[in-house]
């Protein structure tokens, strides 16, 4: 099963053309579910399992995989499913987000798929604020959800994201007249960064992918003011529906009124490649989530001078 994921090199030609890959898989029924490729970095029979006392019980227990003990978590459970049984006949999938590694434990997975972020959109707005969902799109008469997985990896683990008071010490006086422009699809993560950078004595405005963020400053634009005189920086996710974080930067750097703006790219996705699109698409600097003090200093240097 660990060959589905093989060639993944070759995937990294995808990246900035505003399209993804997916690994699909099951759960506990038949709705099929996906994960970005560049977050998974293999795919196996799921091994024997130590049980933690007093652990969370979506923790189904740790593994010993490759050096590594990795926590494995019922992926069904987390989003309030039933407990997958018979986890012997089940899958893990291993990946990393937000500078950790974990497992997934999924009942089946099926296949790969190309698609286009433009064909991936934001969850309808009938499923309410607490699904577990960060976007859907269509897929063979069905649809595949996509799971916030940082949501979930949240209420397991909680996320520390208080600035350190000698941070907030040292700051000069936060500018009051402009903003910070926040982009990403995932609640959790969004509210993070806003209350982050909140914590500085900045503003915040928020959006949920790269669309919404370059349409709200082209609206700016359209009124007349000079952008980088109402917009401190921008904060991106990298994965979003509909235009993602790379995407986004390029074309904000294609259009003069936008070009100067300072973008960091805040993603829970990593590898060398990363850094490689960010020099490529344009932004200023690339933080992997989530560390509420270094992102604080990176947003600090903009007005600290």
């Amino acid at each position: 099963m660990a060959g589905v994921l093989d060639g993944v090199n070759q995937r990294t030609q995808m990246v900035g053309q505003n399209r993804l890959e997916l690994l699909l898989f099951k759960l506990a029924g038949k709705q099929i579910y996906g994960i970005n490729v560049f977050k998974v970095r293999e795919v196996l029979q799921c091994p024997p399992l130590t049980q933690l006392p007093n652990g969370n019980p979506v923790v189904r227990g740790v593994a010993h995989i490759r050096g590594e003990t990795v926590s494995v978590v019922d992926l069904s459970m987390a989003i309030g499913g039933p407990m997958l049984p018979n986890i012997s006949n089940c899958f893990v999938v291993i990946s990393e987000y937000n500078r950790k590694v974990q497992g997934f434990l999924v009942n089946s997975v099926e296949r790969i798929v190309n698609m286009s972020w433009g064909d991936i959109h934001p969850p309808p707005k009938g499923v309410g604020k607490n699904n577990y969902l960060t976007a859907v799109s269509e897929f063979e008469n069905g649809l595949i959800e996509i799971i916030d997985v940082e949501k979930v990896l949240s209420e397991i683990i909680p996320t520390n994201e208080t600035v350190s008071t000698g941070l907030l010490e040292e700051s000069h006086k936060a500018p009051q007249d402009k903003v910070v422009l926040v982009a990403d699809d995932s609640a959790v993560a969004r509210n993070q960064v806003k209350r982050t950078v909140e914590q500085l004595g900045l503003k915040t405005h928020t959006v949920i992918n790269g669309k919404e963020a370059l349409d709200w400053l082209l609206g700016i634009v359209k009124q007349g003011k000079n952008v980088n005189d109402e917009v401190l920086l921008v904060i991106s996710d990298i994965e979003m529906p509909e235009m993602d974080g790379y995407t986004f930067t390029a074309e904000v750097r294609a259009n003069p009124d936008l070009s100067d703006l300072h973008i960091i790219l805040h993603t829970s996705l990593s590898g060398v490649f990363n850094k490689a699109m960010i020099e490529k698409v344009g932004a200023n600097k690339f933080i992997a989530k989530f560390d509420p003090n270094e992102l604080a200093a990176a947003v600090r240097s903009q007005y600290d001078q």
